[in-house]
């Protein structure tokens, strides 16, 4: 089996069709469940973030495994597969490796080092492990990747290099002003509660907002929101929570707007927006990190109101200047890639190697068995004896290969080495595959209890 990615980001289609591609957390379930079903995908897993869609799958046939995960996306997403193909890029092996550990330190993301995509990896490998999509592979992939997303941030300064979306969209919204300095005193409406709406609210406190209205779908969660950033504790802002219908009313008090919810349609219109930024002194400011959309784009034509949203954030982030210390997280990205294949390489040897000993334990047993068939006056002293002395004698024997072989299929290209162990010791191809499954359910246990 292998390793295939099948995706889409911002940096191989435009937002016009990642917004259509978007994938709402039901139909990412169905998306992995389909995958499964289909015979070219043992495990699987989706990382579904505003600017990316991808699939990741453990496959026995590479071309099969392209056709079957596009089709998938293609159905799942609602954009035809003659449409969506131009748009796909494909991974396989050492390179899909490569691209989600590049992800996890944000050095593919529209913000260079932003951190925040390893939540959403971490999301994607529970997702996984809970519809018991991931597997060993999976599992074992995505757990490495958070921790190289993790030691990039803590042994570089990949932090200077780009600052989360939400930061760097509300520094867009007042043209490279510090956030600091244009939102103290001003009025917010956070339109969504969820993590990166959290994130915003919490930014726009720690600026200095006067106000912060929190309006979601479910309010009990806008509440909670509100009650974090007003403790004493927390931020101390000011913040109170509303229901959905009143983002109208709230929307023509507010100074500056950020929505990011997971809904279908627009949230806010062209209409709303223009009614509430008539006869203002300054500008009203919105923000948008929705996919799809909540905000009209037709508010980026109307007077009085500055809109910035993932397509115009894009084009923004493709100019920024990258920190020195991409080299350095490239570097670390690179050793990663070369670590996890050794160990994926070696695991793969393992059991065979287990195996192969069980097999040589079983007929020294045999052995003993028989000896003591054909010696039945030994003692206990001395059949203990002869028996320590054959395991020895095997132990020996089996010791310099089982440890040359798990070196040589560490090495690229060693995969062949476990065939040829099965061929020349004769091991029955079910005693490998049970150690193989004994390894899986033990891993996905201690997974489990990691993430």
């Amino acid at each position: 089996m292998s390793l295939l990615v099948v995706g889409l980001s911002h940096r191989s289609a435009p937002v016009s069709i990642l917004e259509r591609a978007s994938l709402p957390a039901d139909t990412q379930a169905k998306l992995l469940q389909d995958s499964l079903a289909a015979e070219p995908a043992a495990e699987a897993t989706v990382l579904a973030t505003c600017n990316r869609i991808e699939l990741y799958a453990d496959v026995d046939k590479f071309h099969a495994g392209v056709a079957e995960l596009s089709t998938l996306l293609a159905q799942h997403s609602g954009v035809g597969l003659d449409e969506l193909t131009p748009y796909l890029y494909v991974h396989y092996e050492d390179r899909a490796v490569h691209h989600l550990f590049s992800v996890a330190c944000g050095l593919d993301s529209m913000v260079v080092g932003e951190g925040q995509v390893l939540g959403q990896i971490k999301d994607a490998l529970a997702l996984g492990q809970e519809l018991h999509t991931a597997g060993r592979l999976l599992n074992d992939l995505f757990q490495q990747a958070l921790r190289v997303g993790k030691r990039a941030h803590s042994e570089t300064g990949i932090d200077r290099a780009g600052q989360s979306l939400v930061t760097f969209g509300l520094e867009q919204l007042a043209q490279d002003t510090a956030v600091e300095t244009w939102a103290r005193g001003k009025r917010a409406l956070v339109i969504g509660a969820g993590s990166m709406s959290s994130l915003a609210a919490a930014t726009l406190a720690r600026a200095g907002v006067a106000e912060i209205v929190v309006a979601n779908r479910t309010l009990a969660r806008a509440e909670r929101l509100a009650e974090i950033l007003a403790e004493p504790g927390g931020t101390g802002v000011t913040a109170r929570a509303a229901e959905m219908v009143a983002v109208g009313d709230e929307l023509r008090r507010a100074d500056v707007v950020v929505s990011c919810t997971g809904a279908t349609g627009l949230v806010l219109t062209g209409d709303a927006v223009e009614a509430a930024a008539e006869g203002r002194d300054e500008p009203l400011y919105l923000l948008d990190l929705a996919m799809p959309r909540d905000i009209d784009a037709a508010v980026h034509r109307i007077p009085g109101a500055r809109l910035v949203d993932i397509e115009s954030l894009a084009d923004a982030s493709a100019d920024a200047p990258m920190a020195a210390d991409v080299d350095q997280v490239r570097s670390i990205v690179s050793d990663e890639v070369a670590a996890f294949g050794a160990a994926q390489r070696a695991a793969h040897i393992t059991p065979t190697v287990v195996a192969l000993r069980t097999m040589a334990a079983d007929v020294v047993a045999s052995e003993v068995a028989r000896l003591e068939g054909r010696l039945p006056g030994l003692d206990d002293k001395q059949r203990a004896e002869i028996t320590q002395t054959v395991r020895r004698v095997v132990d020996k024997l089996l010791h310099a290969p089982t440890v040359r072989v798990k070196q040589l299929a560490s090495e690229p290209g060693g995969a062949g080495y476990a065939d040829a162990l099965r061929t020349l010791f004769d091991l029955d191809p079910e005693t490998v595959a049970s150690v193989s499954r004994a390894d899986l359910n033990d891993a996905d246990v201690k997974n489990r209890g990691r993430v």
